[in-house]
């Protein structure tokens, strides 16, 4: 099939657009992890040195053991709440990136199917079999993809559930010891 250097420059266009967007989200999604990250890192270099004064003022070995107590649970805090929020900002990249995918693959559907169309109009008397054929096999393609991106969404869903469990026994154990 021809296409007029227009229609071209137009899929260009819109694949460049695509390609932009696609990026635009990889780099609000590392930025966010960057962000993340440096927060965590100048936390942890807080907490370090309030520790490294509070045992230098520890006297005997009593006062290190309910010293020790009394740091434990916050650092397993703030690590336990890192960890969800670096799978929090890679699970919403992730969506946001999967809503691109989704979209590009709803438009190149619709614009393949009306290529079909139009060539149906054009093309020889006893082609709607073929022409048919193809548009049916486009269907199930499409149903099959539907499927799986209903799986994935639910797979993520479940993952989100469990973090948000593996968290919470997390925290409650760490403060179950801590007493």
């Amino acid at each position: 099939m021809y296409q007029a250097p227009e229609q071209l420059m137009a899929l260009n266009k819109a694949n460049l657009e695509a390609a932009v967007r696609f990026a635009g989200i990889a780099l609000e999604g590392a930025e966010r992890m960057f962000e993340l990250q440096l927060k965590a890192a100048k936390s942890a270099f807080a907490d370090g040195v309030q520790q490294a004064k509070a045992l230098a003022e520890v006297k005997d070995p009593q006062e290190f053991a309910q010293l020790r107590n009394t740091l434990v649970q916050p650092s397993l805090e703030k690590a336990t709440n890192y960890v969800k929020s670096v799978y929090d900002v890679a699970a919403a990249t992730q969506s946001e990136i999967n809503k691109l995918v989704e979209e590009q693959v709803s438009e190149y559907n619709k614009q393949v199917v009306t290529a079909l169309d139009k060539l149906v109009k054009t093309a020889p008397a006893g082609s709607e079999v073929a022409v048919a054929a193809v548009k049916s096999a486009i269907s199930a393609v499409n149903s099959t993809y539907d499927n799986l991106s209903k799986s994935a969404k639910q797979f993520a869903e479940m993952t989100q559930a469990n973090v948000e469990a593996a968290t919470h026994q997390t925290m409650h154990a760490g403060k179950k010891k801590a007493a």
